[in-house]
Order: C-alpha cells, then structure tokens, then sequence
C-alpha cells in the first residue's frame, strides 16, 4: 500500500499475490506448456524424449518411434497429443531446425511453424477428438512466462491546476516487499534447501482432464497447490526465521516526486525500481498517473487556458480598468479595454503568454483566453434611478415589425429555462439553436429525410417484412 499526503492507494503487491499461495486453484487451469530449456544453454530434448528418440535421429527414426506410440494404452494417453504435437514439429526440418536452436520459443508467434503455420495455429488442429491446450512462451515450473523484470504497480495521484502551474515536490510513506536479508531470497534457514513436491514431482503442475465440448475433452494443467507451482518446498522446520519462508519482508521507506510545470494531464511519472522485490528479477517500477482535478475558474486546453468573468453593463459600455482575475501563481491580472470600445456579451480577450507553462519548457508559456459575460442591473437598481431619464439615454426601442401580419395574436410572457427545451425527446444537439431548425423541422435538403416507409428491403436483401415462427 502505497501512502502519500493522505490518500492511500491500495495496490496489489508482490506481498498480497504471496497471501493467495494457499488458495484453492483447483478450479483455475493454466493452459499446457512445454518447458523450454534452452535459456541456459541446455540443449532442447524434451520433444525427442516425449518421442523417445535422441536428437540426432533421422526423420525416419521419428515416424516410426511416433508410430509405435499406442494412444490407447492408459499410461501413453495423456501425454498423446503430446507427443503428436511433437511429432509435428520434428517431422518438418525447417521447425525442427528452429526448436533445435531456440526450442519451442523459437516457434512462437511471428516465429513461424510448417509452412509458415504459427505454432499456437499447428496445435489447434488437435482439438477433434482429444485435445491439449498449449503455451509455447516457456517458463521454469509453474509453467509460467519467465519474466525479466518485477511487475510495475500504477498509482492514480490527483493534482491540482495550481500543481501544475507552479510545480511541485510530493514526499510520501511507501512500504514494498524487499528480499529478506537474513535468507537471501531462499526461505530456507541457514543452509537449508527444499525438497521437491512429491505431488507434482517437482514440476509445478498436475495434468487433469476437462471437457470441451459433447465427447470432446482436453488434457489441461492447473498449477500445484501442495507447492504453489515451484515445484519444491520447505518444510516448517527449515524456513527462515525472519520472513517465514516468504523470501521477501515488508520495508517501509519515504520517496519523494516532483510534479514539473506544464506537465500534461495523464503524466507518467516512475519511480525506477521501487516497486516490490522478489527473487531472481529485478524490481518493478512504481508509476504515479497524474489525474487532474476539476477547477472552479480556469480550464485547460494543452498550453492554453480558458476561464469566464463577469462585468457590468456600465463596464461594457464604457470600458474598465481593474484586475479581472487572480491567477494561478496568487498574481492580480489587471486589465484595460480600449476606449471607446463597446463589449457584447460573449466576447473574448486573449492575453498573450499568461496561459499554461509547456512542459520542459516552463519559460515558454500558451495564451489566456477570457470571455467576457455581461451581468445586466436587477430590478432594485432599476426602482432607484429616473426612468424617463433612463430612456432618454438609452437607444429607443424597436418598433413593431411592418409591414404588420394580418393576424397578430396577444401570448402571456412566461419565464423559462433553456434546459428543459434540451431535454425534450426531439433529437435536438448542443447546437440545436444556434444554427436554425432546419434538421428539425424540413428545411434542409431532401438526402437529410429518411423515408421509413420505402424500403421493403434490409441489409441482406431477405425482405423488408419480419420473419413470424411458431413458438
């Protein structure tokens, strides 16, 4: 668990994986590999043994040693489709010639089998009757893929707008599992070593069968719950001390990141190798995701930022000069609109080089943008001020339209909100009253219309009517 200014983010640690060694996997099967042992140097025999045959054998050798081979006597039937698959790979010299140099990762994918036929492709074709699922990725026991590196953990961290304006350095707490320095990374006691399962005899993993389909089963593996898939085990006795035969003990330790300016919203920021330890491989990373929080004023737009601001109809008819804002870094913007200069409501000012800092950049900084919204007088003030006065200043109101229509009709004045019309059933977009109602209501070109009623056709040509069956 991962602790920093407050927020816990529980992740799910080498430590907690530990704590499932002992859960019931009987029902989690692990698909069927064969091991690869060519990592070490060690020659790739294990095909030629399933076959019993030696490396050097001829093609001829490999038929016949395949052919004697009796699928129906109990000992040989779960290892069949084995040696099948085997059969497969040695019979073509150009899959041969890549298991013999880099065994059966050298027939993965992209690696190409017979005739150019991905490996996981070659044993598909052994699903008819029985079938063996397989993972050419290699592994050591347990069967799994052997891994060059720890897993990373990823961390979601909040920032603020203010955090990535001006920066900022975050310490925090972090416990992690490290290799217990008392063992070694063995979970033996002093010298030590464990013995190997006798339930899997030492490979990690049982065979079972499942079923796949009706008279159709296949030879899986599942992982070995005696040994948790390491094929050897300790016992009670012979555990260290300190971390219990885990290998690992919980450390606690204190780190420290740095939120730069400008960085972007989904930021990476790792920590190279202070994710947990295990044995053989090195660390994890540790990877905090930066999420950025809404903001009340201001939005971004990659360098840019937008943010909205209130002025008085004095204001928009005589102009300002007074600090409209306060930035992001606690600075007063202050602001003078040209004289003369009348505002509408919904104008914009840009200012150029107050926006976000760029990334690595942090001298070089976008625009600010804002839109000025015009608050109009309430009735209070209205009921304070001469009207007639008013009006003799303000631009005379518009006449009625002329010519007038020859039915004009007297409707009550109703207030209402725009956002009830929105959310009616019509198909109406966030733009529906900026551009006309058209699309709503036949004013726009005939290919907008779709006729429901002149196609008797779908899309497969079957007939446009529904298909009626008995129930």
């Amino acid at each position: 668990m991962y602790k920093y200014e407050g927020i816990s983010a529980r992740t799910r640690t080498y430590r907690e994986r530990k704590n499932h060694k002992h859960e019931d996997t009987s029902g989690m099967l692990e698909e069927v590999r064969f091991e690869c042992s060519s990592f070490l140097g060690e020659p790739n025999t294990e095909l030629y043994d399933l076959l019993g045959v030696p490396p050097s054998a001829s093609e001829d050798d490999i038929k016949k040693a395949y052919r004697k081979k009796n699928p129906n006597d109990p000992q040989a039937a779960q290892k069949f489709q084995e040696m099948a698959a085997a059969y497969e790979i040695l019979g073509d010299p150009e899959s041969r010639a890549l298991y013999d140099e880099s065994g059966m990762a050298g027939l993965g994918p992209g690696s190409g089998g017979p005739s150019g036929m991905d490996a996981a492709d070659l044993f598909a074709q052994f699903f008819g009757g029985g079938a063996t699922f397989f993972d050419i990725g290699g592994g050591g026991p347990g069967g799994g893929a052997r891994r060059h590196k720890g897993q990373d953990t990823e961390v979601p961290y909040d920032v603020t707008l203010e955090d990535l304006y001006n920066g900022k350095p975050v310490r925090m707490n972090m416990e992690r599992e490290i290799i217990c320095g008392t063992c070694q990374g063995s979970g033996a006691r002093g010298n030590m070593k464990p013995k190997e399962c006798v339930h899997c005899e030492g490979k990690g993993w049982t065979f079972i069968q499942t079923q796949i389909a009706a008279s159709r089963y296949g030879t899986a593996r599942t992982k070995c719950t005696e040994c948790n898939g390491q094929g050897s085990k300790l016992k009670e006795k012979d555990r260290c001390k300190k971390c219990k035969g885990e290998k690992t003990v919980e450390e606690k330790t204190r780190q420290e990141i740095f939120i730069e300016k400008g960085m972007p919203d989904g930021h990476r920021i790792v920590l190279a190798g202070a994710g947990d330890q295990q044995p053989g491989i090195p660390a994890g990373d540790v990877i905090f995701k930066l999420k950025t929080a809404h903001h009340e004023s201001f939005e971004r737009s990659g360098s840019n930022l937008l943010t909205n601001v209130k002025i008085t109809l004095s204001e928009a008819l005589l102009g300002f000069s007074r600090i409209l804002i306060k930035h992001l870094d606690g600075r007063g913007i202050r602001v003078s609109s040209p004289p003369g200069r009348i505002i509408r409501p919904g104008d914009s000012i840009k200012l150029r080089g107050e926006g976000m800092p760029t990334h690595k950049h942090p001298d070089q900084k976008g625009d600010l943008f804002i839109v000025l919204d015009i608050e109009m007088p309430d009735a209070q003030w209205l009921q304070s001020v001469n009207k007639p006065a008013l009006e003799r200043l303000l631009p005379s109101k518009k006449p009625d339209m002329d010519p007038m229509p020859e039915i004009v009709d007297e409707v009550p004045y109703e207030e209402g909100d725009i956002v009830d019309v929105r959310a009616r059933s019509f198909p109406a977009g966030s733009d529906f009253f900026d551009q006309g109602f058209a699309s709503q209501f036949g004013e726009g070109d005939e290919d907008d219309w779709e006729d429901e009623d002149g196609d008797d056709y779908d899309d497969d040509n079957m007939g446009g009517e529904p298909e009626c069956r008995p129930q």
